[in-house]
């Protein structure tokens, strides 16, 4: 029922990471390889950035410990020529090429900065989307027109609710009497979403057809909205603009690229 979008191209890569800048003492020597002090700090930053954990005595410790695990493991597979073999060059390779994709992007972003005006008319644009007021709204799903047309006179003399847990084909409401809860038109596809706004409350509406089928929608409350402040949207809405560009960075190279 809602229309939802997923950003899921590139998540791993929009990760920032920070580099350190201080003298690069080494935390270990493992067999007299040196593991430098950036590196755990690299590692405490992705721990930060990807698990939300605090900077602690007790997490650069364990990284240590992990760190000097890798490197004892790394070099007893060298030893052993275990990198020269197929699977293991594919793998350092996509290793390397992430890693790289990687640097790209934050390069990328950190040169792109999302303009602030930009961003204050994505609110303004997505305050006049949602409006100022909530709908609590229920609603009874079938296949047919004929289904919902006879629906439509069983809901004038029944409840709603009985009906819609007897007879609604959608899972996610239907055994709470077709309660969609408070929401905002725009979050439903369309014509579902003009519907509502047609409807006064404790009105129901004539079948509306969607692409999930034929609706009978009931209005049954309305609510003031209270939009979240620019400050406070502002880091999803620049998420989503760096998200944006970034894929069309992708897409202006991939154009450019020989792909045979």
């Amino acid at each position: 029922m809602l229309n939802t979008s997923k950003f899921t191209l590139l998540t791993g890569l929009l990760l920032v990471t920070i580099g350190a800048q201080a003298a690069d003492k080494p935390v270990a020597l493992v067999n007299g390889v040196a593991i430098p002090q950036s590196r755990v700090d690299l590692r405490v930053a992705v721990a930060a950035t990807q698990g939300g954990q605090t900077d602690s005595e007790e997490l650069r410790k364990a990284i240590r410990e992990d760190l000097i695990n890798l490197e004892v493991l790394s070099q007893a597979a060298a030893k052993q020529d275990l990198e020269k073999q197929d699977d293991t060059k594919q793998q350092l390779e996509l290793a390397r090429q992430s890693v790289l994709a990687s640097a790209f992007v934050q390069d990328y972003v950190k040169n792109n900065p999302v303009d602030e005006a930009v961003l204050k008319q994505d609110y303004e644009t997505m305050k006049s989307r949602v409006g100022d007021k909530e709908y609590k709204v229920s609603h009874i799903l079938v296949a047919t027109e004929d289904e919902a047309k006879a629906i439509a006179k069983r809901v004038k003399k029944e409840s709603f609710s009985k009906v819609a847990k007897q007879k609604s084909n959608d899972p996610g409401s239907k055994d709470k009497g077709g309660d969609l809860g408070f929401t905002v038109p725009s979050n439903f596809v369309q014509p579902f979403g003009e519907a509502i706004l047609t409807l006064k409350k404790g009105e129901i509406s004539a079948p509306v057809q969607t692409q999930y089928g034929w609706h009978i929608i009931k209005l049954e409350d309305t609510r003031e909205l209270k939009v979240p402040t620019f400050e406070e949207m502002k880091p999803r809405l620049e998420q989503r603009r760096k998200q944006e560009a970034v894929q069309k960075a992708i897409s202006d190279l991939r154009s450019k690229a020989r792909i045979e």
